[in-house]
């Protein structure tokens, strides 16, 4: 570190660990760190520590807020004294971008108050049935229950045959079982999930998983695993446009974000429109 760059009090605020906490270094205005000009007061540190937080915690939250300032005001001073004026004047973007954060926010606002989330299934429908190519599938997807027990229950070979049963009673009875004797169990046989989801529950990719796929059960095991993880797979979709139900997230995103397109469309016409009638907006 430059000995004209920064001056640290390190000893002071390392010595606080073995004391009181870093709140009784903020209680008065006492510069705690220089570089060049530059002074960083204790009523500033202050605002950076949270209360409750003590001993070693608060020395090293201190100490980054300490080096992020000092870094700053490096860069700044730097910048400064290798850049033209003209690069330097930095008025037109800081106009710019306080007139895009004054926008953004005043669009927030305006839309949070008027913006109407309530969407029946019908719209989603319309939606869905008008908008089919927003809706192909990048990946299969599949319905499925997925079991990994070890290798050594006496319930394993029982789950796993019953696991393809779709009977309400079997159905009730794997979930019983498996929930009290295998290491993971869920059934997603009445709902559509991506194949990679899937996957990963066998730390591999869906290429992969779907290779085991043989009378719609997917195993994997070997001599080293103490467990067998295994899906039986009710349904499968692989290419296409997604079922209507594996949408509906997505439909509903894309109606909001199209009701807040046109709240914003609007919302600039009618500004326009008011300022001109004003005599505010001209166009010579």
């Amino acid at each position: 570190m430059r000995k004209s760059g920064i001056f640290l009090f390190a000893l002071s605020l390392l010595a606080l660990t073995s004391c009181n906490s870093f709140q009784s270094l903020i209680h008065d205005d006492e510069v705690v760190a220089k570089v060049g000009k530059h002074k960083l007061y204790k009523s500033e540190l202050r605002k950076y520590i949270p209360s409750g937080v003590s001993g070693a915690d608060s020395t090293n939250l201190a100490l980054q807020y300490i080096n992020s300032w000092a870094s700053g005001q490096i860069y700044s001073d730097m910048a400064q004294s290798q850049l033209s004026k003209a690069d330097q004047d930095v008025s037109a973007e800081l106009e710019s971008y306080k007139r895009s954060l004054l926008r953004y926010r005043y669009e927030q606002q305006f839309v949070n108050e008027r913006l109407d989330t309530l969407i029946t299934e019908a719209q989603m429908l319309d939606f869905y049935n008008a908008h089919q190519s927003l809706f192909e599938l990048e990946r299969p997807i599949v319905k499925a229950r997925y079991l990994d027990i070890v290798k050594t229950s006496e319930h394993k070979d029982y789950l796993i045959k019953k696991m393809s049963s779709n009977r309400p009673s079997d159905v009730v009875e794997v979930d019983s079982l498996a929930r009290s004797c295998a290491i993971r169990y869920f059934d997603k046989s009445q709902s559509w999930i991506d194949a990679s989801t899937l996957a990963k529950e066998f730390n591999t990719d869906y290429l992969t998983m779907l290779s085991r796929l043989k009378n719609n059960y997917i195993t994997f095991e070997n001599a080293e695993m103490s467990d067998i993880k295994t899906a039986y797979i009710r349904d499968i979709k692989r290419k296409g446009v997604a079922p209507f139900e594996f949408c509906e997230e997505r439909i509903r995103e894309y109606i909001l974000s199209d009701r807040k397109r046109e709240l914003l469309v609007s919302l600039e016409q009618s500004l326009l429109n008011a300022a001109s009638d004003k005599g505010q907006f001209v166009i010579y």
